[in-house]
């Protein structure tokens, strides 16, 4: 049982987790998560104040730890490496963490305008992209809008999600893939959108 506030604070974003984990986000509430940890049905509720509220943390965390796992290499005088690193660590978390990236993005989240916090979070994971994108444009001497830079964003990421979400469900089994080719479907991936990138560069700069 745990010891201090801090810890019942910590236990219940846990057992929230393992909730989610085990019987899907349906099954999430305080009540169960009092009831798993062995506390009273009340004891949840002086840390959060709804279901929305325990589901908003343990998402902002989420796309926290997400954010520092995209981050993480170190900036190289290679723009254009670095982008594909970080499709490449986009596609491993979404493979490891599978639990975590479902949070955010498999799953009904709360009210943003409600959770602004929750939503700067999310906003400053897909801020690592743009922000890569104009580092590239930057270096590159590449003329791009704030839009095209959107745009271009919201295709990066959005196949990648594709991708993902296809890898982590069951639509694979129905295609009869090679597993060999399976495997490839990362460095494909990966391949594709830096010449994306890069031809939209070239038709900018006409």
């Amino acid at each position: 049982m745990p010891r201090t506030r801090r810890d019942l604070r910590e236990a219940c974003l846990a057992e929230g987790m393992a909730i989610i984990a085990s019987d899907g986000l349906e099954k999430l509430s305080l009540r169960e998560v009092a009831r798993r940890l062995g506390v009273s049905h009340q004891a949840p509720y002086k840390h959060f104040a709804s279901r929305d509220h325990i589901l908003a943390e343990m998402v902002s965390r989420a796309f926290d730890a997400f954010a520092t796992f995209l981050d993480a290499h170190p900036k190289s005088d290679n723009p254009d490496q670095d982008m594909a690193n970080m499709g490449v660590d986009y596609l491993r978390y979404a493979q490891e963490r599978p639990l975590e990236y479902r949070l955010m993005f498999g799953t009904p989240l709360p009210d943003g305008e409600a959770f602004p916090e929750m939503m700067a979070k999310a906003k400053h994971a897909f801020s690592l992209l743009v922000s890569g994108l104009k580092r590239r444009a930057h270096l590159t001497g590449t003329e791009r809008s704030d839009d095209a830079i959107l745009l271009d964003a919201l295709v990066i990421w959005s196949s990648l999600h594709g991708l993902a979400s296809v890898k982590s469900s069951s639509v694979l089994h129905t295609l009869d893939l090679p597993p060999a080719l399976i495997e490839r479907s990362d460095a494909h991936m990966i391949h594709g959108l830096s010449a994306l990138i890069a031809s939209a560069g070239d038709q900018s700069a006409h």
